[in-house]
């Protein structure tokens, strides 16, 4: 399994949203810019974030977009989930079935009704995964990135270069 690039650039992109003045937008040029990544790409992402409600668009000259939900109510795995769709990561294909010492017509319940053990594992891998992305939020970042990582001084500059593009 392997996440997009799109989820890096959708949590780093949302996290320089979330101290956006209420009634402010962001625009999809100035946040890859900022980061400098692909405004093309981005627009796809922003799109699919903008369909699962993380993000709403503002149209205008001022337009943009701003978040939805707050800080706090957005987590890692629902940007997971926007950008990269809601189909588990393990797909089984049942291939058990296909074991050419066992009758085909005549398979074991142990083949046909129980739960294939591999994807029973695989399942629960995700549902970890799931579980512990869940208890990661943007605000979360926010305050790790802003008040324990980069200098003070980052922050501040950060939502002056933001604020000078509107």
């Amino acid at each position: 399994m392997k996440f997009s690039v799109g989820v890096e650039y959708a949590i780093h992109c949302l996290l320089y949203m979330v101290n956006t003045e209420e009634g402010k937008t962001v625009g999809i040029r100035d946040l890859a810019t900022f980061q400098g990544i692909s405004e093309t790409y981005l627009s796809k992402v922003y799109a699919k974030l903008s369909k699962s409600g993380i993000i709403k668009s503002v149209p205008g000259a001022n337009g943009g977009y701003a978040l939805a939900r707050s800080a706090e109510e957005i987590t890692f795995w629902d940007i997971v989930e926007a950008v990269e769709g809601s189909e588990p990561f393990f797909q089984c294909a049942e291939i058990r079935q296909n074991n050419i010492l066992l009758d085909k017509d005549n398979l074991p319940d142990t083949v046909t009704k129980c739960p294939c053990t591999i994807k029973v594992v695989m399942l629960e891998a995700e549902n970890e995964m799931r579980k512990y992305l869940s208890s990661k939020t943007l605000a979360w970042l926010y305050d790790d990135v802003f008040n324990k990582t980069l200098p003070k001084d980052v922050e501040k500059a950060t939502i002056e270069w933001f604020n000078s593009k509107k």
